[in-house]
């Protein structure tokens, strides 16, 4: 039932955005969001105590770390072959790596989820067409790295991440009732494999059939200021940056019609559906709240497919960036961003701020 109500919730959505996104309020359904939510923070510690506890001492101390005041909780990267701290999954058991898995399934939708094993996957197709070149990054897909900040619990404040090339998703937990599950980074090289038994074979193909769905639909005019450059970005500007500097740039929603709207929040779904739903759902209602004005669109480099291309969505609390500019347009990097909660950064400073901790 809840996925239903949270697929409802975003149709829904979809429709109010068409209006001007005004937000309303509905304290029963307040209620039920608190308890779906307070249900996905028991399966995710839940989820993290079975991998705990499957564990010798030596990985339990691998993957273990301090929560509060720790610089390692609030940094992720995507890039291959950097010493990472944690727990491998090739340092796991045959018998844990289905308990890291399913940690990292209680974070995710299962769109997300498949997403993120396809990412993983890319890394033999690599493998095998560059054939260990002298100069090329070591290719791996059980290098991925576990990290558990803090103790597990709903009556606890912790955090947890899964990493490695292509794949950072860093979510935080506060008392049971909320979830942050960003950073949010997928990315995949290739985009469309090119030859070998997957020849055809595509991932995050949604995100960029999505985009230029939205950019067809502008006219003329408002292509010119939705294009922002001519020139692709080499890659996504914010990079792995604490904070975002970008601005919002382009075209503002406010200047969309009823359909270009409508194709413009089911551009941003489509990255919210990485998330399980009861947390994309508090997003959506976020962003709902916030209204369609303050969101605006920008676009560089070609429009052409099958050619090098950027873009970026942003209001003043969340931020989507995509870029497709390595090996001729054939090698993605899309994130979301958390523009006042990355990391749990506002939440938790109103916890501490209200709650006496001794």
């Amino acid at each position: 039932m809840s996925m239903l109500r949270n697929v409802v919730s975003v149709v829904l959505f979809a429709a109010l955005a068409c209006a001007g996104l005004k937000a309303h309020e509905s304290p029963a359904g307040e209620v039920q969001g608190a308890a779906d939510m307070a249900r996905a923070a028991s399966e995710m510690s839940d989820a993290a105590n079975a991998l705990l506890a499957s564990l010798d001492d030596a990985q339990k101390a691998k993957i273990s770390f301090e929560f509060k005041d720790n610089a390692e909780r609030e940094k992720f990267i995507f890039v291959p072959n950097l010493t990472r701290k944690g727990l491998t999954i090739k340092e796991m058991s045959p018998f844990v790596r289905p308990l890291a898995f399913g940690l990292l399934n209680t974070g995710l939708s299962q769109h997300g989820f498949a997403n993120a094993l396809s990412i993983m996957s890319l890394e033999q197709v690599l493998f095998e067409q560059e054939k260990g070149k002298k100069g090329t990054p070591v290719r791996d897909p059980e290098n991925y790295f576990v990290e558990i900040f803090g103790k597990p619990g709903n009556d606890q404040i912790w955090g947890w991440r899964f990493e490695g090339h292509h794949f950072s998703a860093s979510f935080t937990c506060v008392m049971g009732k909320t979830i942050i599950a960003a950073p949010l980074f997928m990315g995949c090289n290739p985009e469309v494999v090119k030859d070998g038994p997957r020849k055809g074979y595509r991932t995050l193909a949604e995100v960029e059939t999505a985009g230029r769905k939205f950019l067809d639909s502008l006219k003329d005019e408002q292509k010119k200021k939705a294009i922002i450059q001519a020139e692709t970005p080499k890659d996504i500007l914010s990079m792995t940056k604490r904070h975002v500097e970008t601005k919002k740039e382009g075209i503002p929603a406010s200047e969309l019609d009823k359909d270009q709207a409508a194709l413009l929040v089911a551009l941003i779904k489509e990255y919210a559906a990485r998330e399980r739903p009861e947390v994309a759902a508090v997003d959506l209602a976020r962003i709902e709240k916030e209204g369609l004005a303050a969101i605006s669109f920008a676009w560089a480099g070609p429009t052409e497919v099958g050619k090098t291309h950027y873009y970026r969505i942003q209001s003043d609390t969340f931020m989507i960036e995509y870029d497709n500019f390595q090996n001729d347009g054939n090698h993605i990097h899309s994130v979301w961003r958390d523009l006042k909660n990355d990391f749990g950064e506002d939440i938790l400073k109103r916890h501490y701020a209200e709650t006496e901790h001794k």
